[in-house]
């Protein structure tokens, strides 16, 4: 199902995300709970900031340890912005299964709930901007690059919704990920709940947007 193949893929960094594999659960346990760390850190003082000590020390463990899987903070950071956008990318596909969206709008919809609440309820995700790691160089494929979330996203409207595949599809959901990031991410600069003003103006440019494109006349309503 396009849906679920939305949360397909590797890293977007195009490295290993950790030096050694978490093949066991309490390795990946492990692994989650430095980055539970950094990502607190993060939120507080920003990834410029940020040591593999302050990680070390936030997560009550040594030093060893957090460079047994992270051989420095640029890796570990990428591997926190990596979680942090597959846990979108699995937000955006739990939404879409709970709400059984009727129309394309609708899914887009979802999408921009998802990234609304992972803004309000994801430690750190404020700090790591989403589009940066839509803008990785590309790995194997293209699709796990540049825009891959509006690759999968193209593929679950066209699915599920009929809209007519091709390079045009991708292009417009590239602009309309550019055009949330921007203005989400204006919501929650000031506000940790988020400005409602910039969230209600991002579902409407985008909605008038696409709906220039693709409506059947059903989006501005909704919108």
């Amino acid at each position: 199902m396009p849906i679920n193949d939305l949360v397909a893929g590797p890293s977007q960094s195009g490295a290993p995300l950790v030096r050694t594999e978490p093949i066991q659960e309490r390795s990946a346990a492990r692994v989650d709970a430095l980055l539970d760390a950094a990502a607190e850190v993060v939120d507080e003082i920003g990834f410029d900031r940020l040591t593999t000590a302050m990680v070390a020390e936030r997560a009550e463990a040594s030093i060893g340890t957090v460079y047994r899987y992270f051989p420095d903070r640029i890796v570990l950071l990428q591997a926190l912005r990596d979680r942090a956008v597959q846990r979108y990318r699995a937000a955006v596909v739990e939404y879409i299964h709970e709400s059984h969206p009727e129309h394309w709008w609708n899914a887009v919809e979802c999408a921009i709930d998802a990234f609304v609440d992972m803004f309000r309820n994801e430690v750190g995700f404020r700090i790591i901007r989403f589009t940066d790691a839509e803008r990785s160089p590309v790995v194997s494929d293209a699709h796990y690059g540049i825009g891959f979330f509006a690759h999968k996203f193209a593929e679950i409207l066209v699915a599920e919704f009929g809209l007519p595949a091709g390079d045009e599809l991708n292009f417009h959901l590239e602009v309309v990920v550019e055009i949330v990031d921007s203005l989400i991410n204006r919501a929650f600069l000031i506000d940790p709940k988020g400005d409602e003003g910039f969230i209600s103006e991002a579902r409407v440019v985008v909605g008038e947007y696409l709906a220039k494109r693709y409506s059947d006349g059903s989006v501005s309503a909704s919108a």
